[in-house]
């Protein structure tokens, strides 16, 4: 599957995005109409163009390394049910198939209930990967999605880091012993300030777990 090598290529020379930190997700500065965008991460945005509905564009900020080792990583993964396909890539771009669907940090946002087999799906998908080489990295609440009470998982691009990662553990534990028994199924939204609150105090606690080590 592709998108037209000349709506491509106007895309790739006039969007333009920065990354500012990389603790923080990147900022789009321009984009052509009518692409839209669908997310940003710490490294890159992901946009989708209205004529081309089951495909995105993973566009890397310039000066963000990552691009070539992702694009190792959905080799090694392969066609699977959990994760994206890669269809083709470029320098500092990928297109990707679109995985549908609401992320677990908005599910937690507008008081729509996860279910336990979304978190089994991704445990099932993490296994998965790590048979085939790979690493899982940086798995949240925003990089799962849920469609349909099945689990999904979009940004595979630090799957190849072996180095310890705790996030989707951590988030796991917090799933079955606050969530699953005080909050699944009453309907209550958390206001985004208060999940970036905790986004930012988990960070912090990490870091200081690693300093005092």
């Amino acid at each position: 599957m592709r998108i037209d090598q000349h709506v491509l290529q106007t895309f790739l020379q006039e969007v333009r995005l920065e990354s500012q930190s990389p603790d923080d997700p990147v900022v789009v500065l321009h984009m052509p109409n009518p692409w839209e965008l669908v997310g940003t991460g710490n490294y890159a945005a992901v946009f989708a163009h209205p004529d081309y509905p089951s495909l995105v564009v993973k566009r890397y900020a310039p000066g963000r390394p990552g691009w070539e080792q992702e694009v190792e990583v959905y080799r090694k993964l392969g066609e699977t049910r959990s994760f994206p396909i890669c269809y083709h890539d470029g320098k500092g771009y990928l297109v990707l198939k679109r995985i549908n669907g609401i992320s677990l940090f908005d599910c937690v946002r507008f008081g729509i209930p996860i279910p336990p087999q979304v978190i089994e799906d991704v445990e099932e998908a993490l296994a998965e990967a790590r048979s085939r080489g790979l690493f899982p990295h940086d798995v949240h609440g925003k990089n799962v999605l849920m469609d349909q009470g099945r689990g999904y998982l979009i940004d595979v691009s630090d799957y190849y880091k072996n180095i310890p990662d705790s996030k989707w553990k951590d988030l796991r534990k917090a799933y079955y012993r606050i969530y699953l028994p005080f909050l699944k199924d009453r309907g209550w939204k958390i206001p985004l300030w208060v999940l970036d609150a905790i986004r930012k105090g988990y960070r912090l606690y990490k870091k200081g777990r690693r300093l005092f080590r």
